[in-house]
């Protein structure tokens, strides 16, 4: 079995680590607010998000707001507006009390009840590597039925977690499961 990829694009090869795309996909998949941040109607539209009941509160609190309840007040009253850093904030802790509000809803969606979803996986981009040193490389697909530890680590927002658990999905495609560890788009749906 192949171990884990240590200088990736050392040759000219493009592409992204799997688990990242997968957590772009995720991230698509629970939606949210289109409304960039840096606009008065995203980011109050991410504050009453926040701040519809103490849980989301304390949920945004624990994701890393930390402004007072002062501020946030004038804040939604249009009274001040937030700083670059705030807005910052304001979008994280929009992301994680997301991620974790849809998380359960997602989680079934791509378990399907022990059918799994399909995956498609399109290989890492070898336009920029010299010929001798490519590889031959294969759009691939598979059936991932437990979704669980992938999911829960993507909710956390622990990268290496995710990371690992793609691992452990992949390595279903045989002893070339390395050769997927990068890659340029992986697509799925819920």
């Amino acid at each position: 079995m192949p171990e884990r990829t240590q200088q990736f694009g050392l040759f000219g090869a493009r592409g992204a680590r799997a688990a990242e795309l997968v957590a772009r996909r995720l991230d698509d998949l629970a939606g949210g607010i289109a409304t960039p941040v840096t606009v008065r109607r995203g980011w109050t539209a991410r504050l009453h998000y926040l701040t519809r009941s103490a849980h989301s509160l304390a949920a945004a609190r624990d994701a890393g707001l930390t402004v007072t309840d002062r501020t946030l007040n004038a804040w939604l009253d249009g009274r001040r507006a937030p700083s670059r850093r705030s807005l910052d904030q304001i979008e994280a802790a929009y992301r994680q009390v997301r991620r974790s509000n849809v998380a359960r809803y997602l989680l079934g969606r791509l378990n399907a009840q022990g059918r799994g979803t399909r995956v498609e996986i399109h290989p890492l981009n070898q336009s920029q590597v010299p010929g001798p040193r490519q590889r031959v490389l294969e759009y691939r697909s598979l059936n991932v039925r437990h979704w669980d530890q992938v999911v829960d680590a993507w909710a956390r927002g622990d990268a290496a977690a995710l990371d690992d658990a793609w691992i452990e999905q992949i390595v279903d495609l045989g002893s070339q499961w390395g050769q997927y560890e990068h890659c340029t788009n992986i697509g799925f749906a819920a």
